[in-house]
């Protein structure tokens, strides 16, 4: 029973963790200059963007590690929070309204990671076991 957790552990932090890998990775080709763009246009400076790929690349890498799990977790979902209220708080656009949804699930995912640790099958647990 116990690896079937730390398995499902590991599972969970790499699917978290791919959403936040592939925008980040995406975001370094095409899709830069529209993506800084977006971010013009809604208010938000585009200074932050390679911050941004910065969080997402090195933030889901370290989940899949489970790397400072807690840590990176609590960045990831205050900026997935963030990201929800900057750009897809328009309510009565529908595909808005889920996008933000999404969000805000992702960021209760994520949650769950700082309350209960990334498990057995990560760098935090062999570091702690020195």
């Amino acid at each position: 029973m116990q690896n079937n957790q730390a398995l499902s552990s590991l599972t969970g932090r790499i699917l978290l963790s791919l959403l936040f890998l592939f925008a980040g990775l995406g975001k370094l080709g095409s899709a830069y200059a529209p993506t800084a763009a977006y971010m013009d246009a809604m208010g938000v400076t585009s200074l932050f963007l390679p911050l941004v790929i910065l969080l997402e690349i090195a933030g889901a890498i370290a989940l899949i590690v489970g790397y400072k799990t807690r840590l990176v977790a609590v960045l990831l979902a205050g900026f997935t929070v963030l990201s929800a209220l900057c750009f897809h708080a328009n309510f009565a656009d529908q595909m808005q309204s889920i996008l933000f949804m999404k969000n805000i699930a992702i960021t209760g995912g994520l949650l769950l990671l700082v309350a209960n640790g990334p498990s057995t099958y990560s760098l935090d647990t062999v570091f702690n076991k020195k």
